[in-house]
Parts: C-alpha cells; sequence; structure tokens
C-alpha cells in the first residue's frame, strides 16, 4: 500500500460565489472543473493546487457552521508550503487578505502564519 500523495481535500462552503473569489481569484487556484449539482441543489468546484493535488469546493445551501473555536473534532486547518512567507503574506496583505504575524514553528523551526478563507477555516502558510 502507498499512500504517499494526498489527491484531493474537500471543504464545504456557505457562499459560492464569495469563496470561489476568494480561491480562484485572490488565491490563484486554477479550475479544473465547476458543476451544479441539481439532484443536490449544490455547486461542486475542483481546484488545481498542483499537478497531484486538488481542492474540492462544496457549496450546499445553509450548511450547518463548524467550529473553529473552540476547535472541534475533524479538519484542523490546511497548510500550504512557501518559499518566501514575508512575500507571501506582503501579496496577501496587498489584495485585503491579513495574515497573523509571521512565528516560528517550535518543533520545525520554520516561518508560519495563519490567514482563514471567508467562512474563517484556518489556512496555514509554512515556510
Amino acid at each position: 500500500m502507498n499512500l504517499s500523495i494526498i489527491h484531493h481535500v474537500a471543504i464545504i462552503v456557505s457562499d459560492y460565489e464569495k469563496s470561489k473569489d476568494f480561491y480562484v481569484n485572490k488565491l490563484g487556484f486554477e479550475i479544473i472543473r465547476e458543476n451544479f449539482r441539481p439532484q443536490k441543489n449544490d455547486w461542486k468546484l475542483d481546484l488545481r493546487i498542483n499537478e497531484s493535488t486538488e481542492l474540492e469546493i462544496f457549496a450546499p445551501q445553509n450548511p450547518p457552521k463548524r467550529p473553529s473555536y473552540p476547535e472541534a473534532c475533524g479538519l484542523r486547518h490546511l497548510a500550504f508550503a512557501v518559499d518566501d512567507i514575508v512575500n507571501t503574506v506582503n501579496g496577501l496583505n496587498a489584495i485585503g487578505i491579513e495574515c497573523e504575524p509571521i512565528r516560528t514553528d517550535e518543533f520545525t523551526n520554520k516561518k508560519m502564519t495563519f490567514f482563514f478563507d471567508p467562512d474563517g477555516l484556518p489556512l496555514e502558510l509554512h515556510e
């Protein structure tokens, strides 16, 4: 058994257009597929993160909120590897996305920070 590559991560969003704008227009992920599913009355958007990993966005009507504070069981956050965290944070700030202060991970000694998607899902940058 070889489980060495993550194919995709799926998230549920509350506002399809706002989330599509955030992940496509602001973060720059390429659309692979965009489909309205009439049987479920929702949207499914597949985005390319890299050559082997996708981000699936599901947008049902009125999904229940998942608490992030206090943290609940389940997905805690998505983390993206970046070469230059200062440059990335500056780029996000320039388009109106605020990031937490850059800090050093106490276990890896690498620079890291968090920002949030429109639904408050924590997204990490890790250098």
